[in-house]
């Protein structure tokens, strides 16, 4: 089974080096994107490890924009010209770690051809936190004076905004597992239908719902399984998940997830030595 990893990333080359090094297994390559906005020469000595790609076409990611979805488009259509043989591309960042051996991973989705693995909650019925992501304007990627008091101006003056092509938004988390036919079609649809892209332009956080939105909407909506396969907690209420310590290796363990978010090195690196000792066992 052939597979391609997709990282998005901005910092820490070792803990980059570290990750990809765990995740190396037959047939396996690595496409890197690295935000425009970080020092690619830090990271020299990834770019030449064997089946290491650093996406060429890279984009500057605001935080909770629409330049997220860009940025991984563009590491979607490096995949694609590498080849259309992968049978699973997964996405995850630079501060993902794996939680389950190569083995098991490798066994389980070779058992699971062409489904796709990722959140698919109902925005309207089970994820209505974010409905005002949708329904109000949001500038999250300009930077002009007294743009949050446009942003307030609009939710009182213009209606409510409406899906385009009607739509139903689905989503939460945006990392996920599928085939090379589902990165396809996401880029064939957003190609075919820029206002798609007008759309999420607007839209905080669109990286949360677009891809499942577009897969919602197609003829692979039955392979769609609402696990995407990580262990991520968001139970300190903060605008980003837990970076996890010793004190969460039980629920790590527990968790039955592939890959988990997020880590840190320089604030607990024995969490990762834990995890290779424990649960990275079965790496042949």
């Amino acid at each position: 089974m052939k597979t391609a990893y997709l990282i998005l990333t901005h910092a820490n080359p070792n803990q980059l080096k570290r990750l990809i090094e765990k995740l190396v297994y037959p047939e396996t390559d690595f496409f890197v994107h690295l935000d425009l906005k970080s020092d690619i020469s830090a990271f020299a000595g990834i770019a030449k490890m064997p089946n290491v790609y650093f996406v060429k076409n890279r984009v500057r990611v605001i935080w909770g924009a629409y330049s997220m979805i860009e940025a991984t488009v563009k590491g979607f259509e490096e995949i694609i010209t590498s080849s259309d043989a992968y049978d699973y591309v997964h996405l995850i960042s630079g501060q993902d770690y794996p939680i389950a051996g190569n083995k098991k991973m490798h066994e389980f989705f070779e058992a699971n051809p062409g489904k796709i693995f990722m959140h698919t909650l109902d925005i309207y019925t089970e994820w209505q936190e974010a409905i005002p992501r949708l329904e109000y304007y949001h500038f999250t990627a300009y930077d002009f004076p007294a743009k949050h008091y446009l942003e307030s101006l609009l939710r009182v003056v213009l209606p409510k905004r409406k899906m385009p092509l009607k739509l139903k938004p689905v989503g939460r988390s945006q990392w996920f597992s599928m085939g090379i036919q589902h990165i396809k079609y996401i880029v064939a649809f957003l190609k075919k239908n820029p206002e798609v892209a007008r759309f999420f332009n607007f839209t905080w956080a669109p990286d949360e719902i677009v891809f499942q939105t577009i897969l919602f909407a197609s003829p692979f909506k039955k392979d769609m399984v609402n696990n995407n396969l990580r262990y991520i907690d968001w139970s300190e209420g903060a605008a980003s998940p837990k970076t996890f310590t010793m004190e969460d290796k039980e629920a790590l363990a527990a968790s039955g997830k592939f890959f988990a978010r997020k880590f840190n090195p320089e604030k607990d690196s024995k969490i990762l030595d834990w995890i290779d000792e424990n649960l990275l066992i079965d790496q042949s």
